[in-house]
């Protein structure tokens, strides 16, 4: 098995590491299916204070990342891989992550995620490294960090020998087997009533196709009432 490598330029490591190296991530590590690193950037900082960030030119508020320490870590990771993997920066400032982007993903061996703190980074090397924008949505975060622990959640998962099942992710919204991306339909376990509430009988009766019928129902219903847009 050739496990998908996840790399993490951070400032914070230890969120990284102790975020992802639990439940069906940590599962998929332990199995060798995937892998997880975090690199902390303050291993590459300018001077022996740990600086990595600087005033921004022009005035303004806050502080911006220096691109030595990010320039200087992304190389080091590439000589020791011997390969140049995408590159990708966490902001809200670009397209925003989807369930079809996460599967085009994890068809890569290798992804760096460059987590942002403060005001930002410096363009210029992001321009230099050629990293990819990627945003979680149209909100502001105190960080990288978080975005890309979500992004490596769903990307990991979809690596083969990550789910115990793997057919278990082609069912979910927006996966390959939900045409015209509807969202999924409602899920029951025991008990068979939990007050006074009952599970809806066809899935009771083991007739395969009528459930297929109901939960294609379901989806089309669903997707209708929480997220008409995909419908069009």
């Amino acid at each position: 098995m050739v496990p998908m490598n996840f790399y993490v330029l951070t400032l914070f490591p230890e969120m990284v590491t102790e975020g992802l190296h639990t439940s069906v991530l940590g599962r998929g590590i332990d199995k060798g299916a995937i892998s997880i690193e975090a690199i902390n950037i303050r291993d590459y900082a300018i001077n022996n204070h740990g600086q990595v960030d600087d005033g921004p030119y022009g005035g303004g508020a806050g502080m911006v990342m220096r691109p030595e320490p990010i320039y200087d870590a992304f190389e080091d990771l590439c000589s020791r891989l011997g390969r140049r993997p995408r590159l990708l920066y966490m902001t809200p400032q670009a397209q925003v992550f989807s369930q079809a982007m996460a599967r085009e993903l994890a068809q890569e061996t290798d992804l760096v995620f460059l987590c942002g703190h403060y005001e930002g980074v410096d363009e210029r090397v992001l321009e230099i490294l050629e990293a990819e924008n990627v945003s979680i949505g149209d909100y502001v975060l105190t960080g990288g960090e978080l975005p890309a622990m979500v992004m490596i959640d769903c990307i990991g998962r979809l690596v083969p020998g990550v789910l115990h099942n793997d057919e278990s992710t082609l069912d979910e919204s927006f996966g390959a087997a939900c045409v015209g991306g509807l969202l999924e339909y409602p899920h029951y376990t025991r008990p068979e009533m939990f007050m006074g509430r009952a599970v809806p009988p066809v899935l009771l009766s083991g007739h395969h196709k009528n459930i297929a019928d109901w939960r294609r129902e379901q989806s089309i219903r669903r997707t209708r009432e929480r997220r008409p847009d995909l419908l069009g």
